[in-house]
């Protein structure tokens, strides 16, 4: 799975509709593009593929005012909320995802019900536990990772990275279920976004 995807997509739900330049905007405002593929290229690609697959309807607005072609805004269709709430639930769930998938998925996890986002990521942990037990049918870490010469270090480095993961993600359900953060349904969610013509303290350099 790429995060790209899914970045933009709750890139352009949470403005309703958007151009391209607001949601680079927003994936920068985010930082996105130092923690993941969402570079300038790969924002404007995903949003006209994504369209060409009727996730996403594209709208022609008035010509730019430098005489260019007319600007091109972005909604969410029916089937993009779907495509949309599918990649966040496989991003939270999911233990062998990247990092940037994750993080694309933590972004948005308030778009789902509370409950929905405890049980996402109890679900992730379990997953967690059962590749740590995978790992050590060939490797104790109560020996060390001498056992196994030096290819030890690389299970090692393994059953340290689930221990940790799962650790944050406990600590995360925690702050979760004890009322931390606006879910769906809850009231009035966080502004993540920026207003159009908003300046962007983040931005990366042009």
């Amino acid at each position: 799975m790429s995060a790209i995807r899914l970045l933009v997509l709750g890139a352009v739900r949470q403005h309703g509709r958007a151009h391209g330049y607001q949601v680079r905007n927003d994936l920068e405002f985010w930082g996105a593009h130092e923690w993941s593929n969402a570079k300038p290229g790969s924002i404007y690609h995903a949003l006209k593929q994504m369209a060409k697959e009727g996730l996403l309807l594209a709208h022609e607005v008035a010509p730019s005012t430098a005489g260019g072609p007319p600007r091109v805004e972005y909604e969410m269709t029916e089937q993009g909320a779907e495509e949309y709430f599918a990649l966040l639930r496989q991003s939270l769930t999911s233990y062998d995802q990247k990092m940037d998938v994750l993080s694309a998925g933590i972004g948005f996890i308030v778009d789902l019900p509370r409950e929905e986002a405890v049980a996402l990521l109890r679900e992730r942990i379990a997953r967690l536990d059962q590749w740590r037990s995978a790992v050590t049918e060939y490797y104790t870490p109560e020996n060390g990772p001498g056992q196994l010469g030096h290819i030890g270090e690389i299970m090692n480095m393994w059953v340290h990275s689930a221990d940790s993961e799962a650790a944050w993600t406990n600590g995360l359900i925690e702050r979760i279920e004890g009322g931390a953060y606006t879910f769906a349904g809850e009231g009035e969610p966080f502004v993540a976004v920026l207003a159009d013509g908003e300046p962007n303290p983040y931005a990366a350099p042009r």
